[in-house]
C-alpha cells in the first residue's frame, strides 16, 4: 500500500505562479490576435459597447499582445514576474472599473454585468498571483 506524498508548499505555490502566469499570457494572446484578426467578431461577441471602430479595436489589441508578450517572458524570467503582474492587476482593476461605468450600456444588458462581474474576480485573483509571486522573492 502506498501513500502519496503532496509536494511541499513551495513547489505548489511555484506551480501555481507558473500556471498562472502562463494563462495569463495566453490570454492576452489569445485576445489580441482575435482582436487584430476579427474585430467586428470581437465587438459583436465581447465588446458590445456603443459603436464599432476596428481601428480602436486593434489599437488595443497591440496592448494585449504586448501584456501576453511580457507575462510570457515573466514565466522563464523570475525578475519580471513581479513588475508584470503589478502592471496586469492595475490593468484589469482599471478595466473593471470602466465596465461598471458602462454596465447597463450593452446589448444584451446581461453582458454588461457578467463582464464586470468576471473582470472584477479576475483582478483579485491576479492581484492573488501578485502576492504570491512577491513572497517568493
Amino acid at each position: 500500500m502506498s501513500t502519496a506524498v503532496a509536494p511541499p508548499r513551495s513547489e505548489t505555490a511555484s506551480r501555481v505562479l507558473l500556471g498562472g502566469l502562463s494563462a495569463l499570457a495566453v490570454y492576452h494572446l489569445a485576445l489580441g490576435a482575435f482582436m487584430a484578426i476579427a474585430p467586428h467578431a470581437f465587438f459583436k461577441s465581447l465588446g458590445p459597447f456603443y459603436s464599432f471602430n476596428s481601428h480602436y479595436i486593434r489599437d488595443l489589441a497591440t496592448y494585449n499582445l504586448a501584456l501576453g508578450a511580457g507575462l510570457a517572458l515573466a514565466v522563464r524570467n523570475p525578475g519580471w514576474r513581479v513588475p508584470l503582474l503589478a502592471v496586469t492587476t492595475i490593468q484589469f482593476a482599471l478595466h473593471s472599473a470602466n465596465h461598471l461605468l458602462d454596465i447597463d450600456r450593452t446589448h444584451p444588458a446581461w453582458t454588461g454585468y457578467f463582464d464586470f462581474a468576471s473582470l472584477a474576480l479576475a483582478t483579485l485573483l491576479i492581484g492573488a498571483l501578485l502576492a504570491l509571486a512577491g513572497m517568493r522573492r
